[in-house]
């Protein structure tokens, strides 16, 4: 996912990103409730142990797809396991992304970049990727930690978000947390 130039979460501490302390600040219906309909095909990029995954495919519905992305086999293990013998397994597909590349060539309606796009190295590709791959007037929702995000930071993701042709349609609120939804102009 673009040489990561900070440490990201390894897969023997996934219990951080998914548990029930999360789901209660970061409710991933609540979060996501209003941008997903049935039948859309949604990426959420650096999925992890899957804590919006499922969520996200239990609202897109039987004719809906989610691709759950992450750099890591360990976390799309997490996932697989979650699903196996479930009716989410046929509505969630497992990608491994490279540390460089997301490597999709299929459109998507929506993507979920969930505390992610801090830890790319160079944002402007990951974002001109993202770009590439969103279905006309498809959505991008980049959620950023408070912690590790300085507002200077966030704002210069949304320049240059705004440098390859997004154009920031909300910034909704999240708790600890700051959030941007674009769209391709």
């Amino acid at each position: 996912m673009y040489d990561i130039k900070k440490p990201i979460c390894p897969v023997e501490k996934a219990f951080i990103l998914d548990n029930k302390f999360r789901r209660w600040i970061h409710n991933p219906r609540k979060i996501l409730g209003s941008y997903l309909k049935e039948g859309m095909t949604v990426l959420d990029i650096g999925c992890g142990p899957g804590f919006f995954s499922l969520d996200i495919a239990r609202t897109v519905g039987r004719s809906g797809r989610v691709i759950a992305c992450d750099v890591q086999e360990g976390m799309l293990q997490k996932v697989r396991n979650k699903i196996h013998g479930t009716e989410l397994e046929q509505r969630i597909t497992l990608h491994r992304c490279q540390k460089n590349k997301i490597d999709l060539s299929e459109h998507v309606d929506f993507v979920l970049a969930f505390y992610v796009v801090h830890e790319v190295s160079n944002q402007e590709q990951f974002l001109r990727e993202i770009g590439g791959i969103l279905s006309p007037n498809g959505q991008l929702l980049i959620v950023e930690p408070p912690f590790h995000v300085s507002i200077d930071e966030f704002e210069e993701t949304i320049r240059t978000a705004r440098k390859i042709g997004f154009s920031p349609t909300e910034m909704p609120k999240i708790l600890f947390s700051k959030a941007v939804v674009l769209q391709m102009e």
